[in-house]
């Protein structure tokens, strides 16, 4: 068996809950029941479609693989997010992306940097490569924020207006999305590359992008089912649909991503683990938070990019720590410590949030 097989064998285990959410929906089992099926559903149908794609990459070269694992490496959590929108949810949506930000740079990087780090005293990586994602993902962050700052401006902006402004805003995050890809992956792609030999596909072409399509409308299906819950399971659990959206749902959507980092992280591939956390973060707000402002304004659910004051706080906190943290090319375990340490305090003090 080769050892990718090897590597995702423990999410089969898991896979049982995919059969089991949509059993306990069919019976009319208790939201919480059928929310907390799906939630452990979508883990390892998300770590098969991460999978799918990283063998599909190895078929079509370095620019449009890289390009295919860009494009998919929040797919998960941008159809859950989709079914949220679709269904009214667009306070949960923004917390959603607000706290897939804020779990990048806190729960990931400081998991990848405590349990890399645990064994040794000091893990080193490329300075320049991790600054330019850092760079990256503060001019994404900076723009986000401008409909927030500019729509509370002189005693507020209408509706309308808002929308509008988010409108353009997300077309611009596009714009910078596609430029961003253009430069890591044509003009300075060797500023990115972990300096490893190119892999030999291990899974058939035909075989990946069949998984890949199987378990993305495996996503979407249990996606359905978590929405449907999720009042319900808010109730009964005493969570905020809020607090769902900026922890839960970040969570199980990049689960899989984020046990990658780790992995790396322990193996001392720090370049990579570092960038997994940075990247994505970049990703949410370059790509997914504009991809579901265009896709609120299709589908007659129209959405706007003003974060409440405490997520715009809570994303600033996150980005200036893990900046600082990284700007000196090393990391050691404490600081990985201090980095959960803030994911837990926010987490905590968001779980008051009504």
């Amino acid at each position: 068996m080769p050892p990718s097989a090897r590597r995702i064998r423990p999410l089969h285990v898991l896979l049982a809950a995919f059969p089991a959410a949509i059993l306990s929906k069919l019976a009319g089992a208790p939201d919480p029941v059928q929310f907390a099926a799906a939630c452990i559903g979508v883990i390892p149908l998300a770590g098969l479609m991460g999978k799918a794609t990283e063998e599909l990459a190895k078929y079509v070269g370095r620019s449009l693989g890289g390009l295919l694992n860009a494009t998919f490496g929040n797919a998960t959590e941008l159809i859950i997010a989709g079914f949220a929108l679709a269904a009214g949810y667009h306070e949960m949506v923004k917390a959603s992306l607000t706290g897939s930000i804020i779990g990048n740079l806190l729960l990931v990087l400081g998991a990848a940097i405590l349990c890399g780090g645990w064994t040794r005293e000091t893990q080193r990586f490329n300075r320049n490569a991790a600054g330019l994602n850092a760079s990256m993902m503060i001019i994404a962050i900076g723009a986000l924020m401008v409909p927030a700052i500019f729509g509370r401006a002189h005693g507020g902006m209408p509706r309308a207006a808002l929308l509008d402004l988010s409108l353009l805003v997300a077309l611009i995050l596009m714009a910078t999305y596609a430029f961003a890809l253009f430069f890591s992956l044509r003009t300075h792609r060797a500023l990115f590359s972990s300096g490893e030999e190119r892999e030999s596909p291990q899974w058939s072409r035909g075989g990946a992008i069949a998984l890949l399509a199987l378990a993305t409308v495996g996503v979407a299906i249990l996606s359905e089912i978590l929405v449907s819950t999720v009042e319900g399971a808010s109730r009964s659990l005493g969570l905020s649909q809020f607090f769902i959206g900026l922890i839960v749902v970040p969570i199980i959507g990049n689960a899989a991503e984020h046990s990658a980092a780790v992995y790396l992280a322990m193996k001392d591939k720090m370049d990579i683990s570092i960038n997994i956390a940075l990247g994505s973060s970049a990703q949410v707000a370059l790509f997914v938070a504009p991809a579901l402002v265009l896709l609120g304004a299709v589908i007659g659910q129209p959405m706007d990019l003003v974060f409440e004051g405490s997520e715009i706080v809570a994303v600033i906190l996150a980005v200036a720590i893990a900046n600082h943290i990284i700007s000196d090319g090393e990391t050691h375990w404490f600081e990985g410590a201090g980095l959960l340490a803030m994911y837990a305090l926010l987490a905590v003090g968001f779980h008051y949030v009504p």
